[in-house]
């Protein structure tokens, strides 16, 4: 049965190409017969039993491989947890959580989500969901999400530890949708300052960012725009970023392919920035559409770009569904800037590899640290479209303003502790102590911010919690990275009481360089946009 069903479905999906069997689809039509009397063979005469969809997938797979770096291949797992990212919710119960000595750990009750409803608070175990026991037992993050989320209106037990309980808590909490936000930060800088950074583009991101913007005290006169580290996202999003910022008519973007027709991008006039000063932030890990706005903003002179050269994806994926719910993420088209660039780095067909080794490459080649360790030809020259300044293309975007990593902090010391995430472990744990307490003593994070500080009570407190990590008190990395480590914790504590807003407003005034020179170019705009020829 297995076998006429597979021959059944070979004659069906080839029957159009065999209808039109012309030259210019002869070589398609005899590949595809290759590939399904391949299965065939397989099916019916292989000494052992095979997982025939299994091995499809692996031959999909090995295939995309050798077309470009990105096209890629989705099991039906994947193809929705990719959505939820872009869509911007998922349903669940609606908490950031840690997993402590094998103990599921809230982090977080997401605002406004069925946990904070019901009174889950930071810092609660969750010993056990309905009636499965899950502490001690080797939990990893995957099953925690198969047991936590699920579809709106279910309902799921969940029995926890508190602090000062003698006794274990049992809460219901009916699942729902739970917004997954994109928008890190935003906040007042200094009068008329605003500072945004956005971790991904999801269909969320501008209606997160004009929520955020309306609980402000004034209109933004100057912005920095920070998207250090953002992959890209939803194309759509990128677009109505750039609106925010262009004049009517100007070109954010267009793509082409061998098989897909040219599309534009225009700006709609009706954006809300359009005039105030603009500083973007990129680096090596902004990617996508990072990289359109980015190169949108450079082309037409709108602000400057600061930081160091992206990373240079620039391929447009088109997802392709298969008949299991999988979908081949194939790339059909190539993003160019106003000016014609085109943002995708190069690539050796079939060698990813390579391709992902650039970054070593260009860290060996000491490029994050020194800008005159870039060399790009005069054929990959062009000129902006309103000053004409020179600008390269050649893959990735090259800022207006070169920063260099700062390393000032890094010793072996701190990356064992990172690597370990024992600063997350330890705040976690302070704050299932002291969360009331500080809450009492700090109103706002403004008192916060003036009045708390790590003491050398509090740091030693911590430098002896990762002695009993099995990490040695290092004296020298203490003296390279203590005031780091310190700021840190003093951010996600801010973090745990507030949100993430408020840790990285105490990150970047206290520890970010680029942050830094960012705030004194805008400070000092006139000296800076004559010198780069920028309105």
């Amino acid at each position: 049965m297995k076998k006429t069903l597979i021959a059944l479905i070979a004659l069906l999906v080839a029957a159009p190409l065999a209808a039109q069997p012309g030259k210019e689809n002869r070589e398609l039509y005899e590949s595809y017969n290759k590939l399904g009397q391949m299965l065939v063979y397989i099916d019916s005469y292989y000494v052992d039993t095979v997982n025939l969809p299994r091995l499809a997938e692996k031959a999909i797979t090995h295939m995309l491989h050798n077309l470009d770096p990105h096209s890629s291949y989705l099991s039906a797992a994947d193809v929705k947890a990719a959505n939820e990212q872009l869509e911007g919710n998922f349903e669940g119960v609606g908490i950031e959580f840690n997993i402590l000595n094998d103990t599921l750990t809230v982090a977080v009750p997401l605002a406004g989500g069925p946990s904070e409803a019901v009174g889950i608070l930071s810092g609660d175990r969750i010993i056990a969901v309905d009636s499965l026991h899950i502490a001690g037992i080797g939990l990893k993050n995957e099953r925690v999400l198969k047991l936590l989320r699920g579809a709106k209106g279910t309902s799921v037990v969940l029995t926890i530890l508190r602090k000062g309980y003698p006794h274990p808590l049992r809460f219901t909490v009916v699942r729902d949708k739970i917004p997954i936000y994109s928008l890190d930060a935003l906040y007042e800088v200094q009068p008329g300052l605003t500072y945004i950074r956005l971790g991904r583009f999801a269909a969320t991101s501008i209606d997160e960012i004009t929520q955020a913007l309306k609980k402000l005290k004034r209109t933004p006169q100057s912005i920095i725009l920070d998207l250090r580290g953002n992959s890209g996202g939803v194309l759509k999003t990128a677009i109505d970023l750039c609106d925010q910022f262009l004049d009517a008519g100007r070109l954010i973007v267009y793509n082409e392919g061998e098989h897909w027709p040219k599309s534009i991008e225009l700006a709609t006039g009706r954006g809300m920035f359009r005039d105030g000063r603009l500083i973007v932030l990129i680096d090596e890990h902004s990617a996508s559409a990072s990289e359109i706005v980015a190169g949108a903003i450079q082309d037409w002179d709108r602000g400057i770009l600061m930081g160091r050269r992206s990373f240079g994806k620039g391929l447009v994926q088109q997802l392709l569904p298969l008949p299991d719910g999988s979908q081949v993420r194939l790339t059909v088209a190539r993003y160019h800037t106003p000016t014609g660039r085109v943002i995708q780095r190069p690539y050796d067909a079939g060698n990813t590899n390579k391709y992902y080794a650039d970054m070593e490459k260009r860290y060996s080649n000491g490029e994050f640290y020194h800008r005159d360790s870039i060399h790009l030809p005069d054929s990959l020259k062009y000129y902006t479209l309103v000053n004409t300044r020179e600008v390269y293309g050649g893959g990735g975007i090259m800022p207006d303003i070169f920063l260099p990593a700062d390393t000032s902090f890094y010793s072996d010391y701190y990356w064992q502790i990172l690597r370990a995430g024992l600063l997350n472990q330890f705040v976690v744990q302070r704050m299932d102590k002291e969360r009331r307490a500080l809450q009492k003593r700090y109103k706002t994070f403004g008192d916060f911010d003036r009045r708390f500080s790590v003491d050398e009570a509090l740091f030693n407190e911590f430098i002896a919690y990762a002695e009993t990590r099995k990490i040695p008190r290092d004296e020298q990395g203490i003296a390279v990275s203590g005031y780091y480590l310190r700021i840190q914790m003093k951010a996600l504590i801010a973090r745990a009481l507030w949100s993430s807003s408020e840790y990285y407003e105490t990150v970047n005034k206290q520890l970010d360089s680029s942050f830094l020179k960012a705030v004194e170019v805008m400070t000092n705009w006139e000296q800076y946009s004559e010198e780069l020829d920028i309105k």
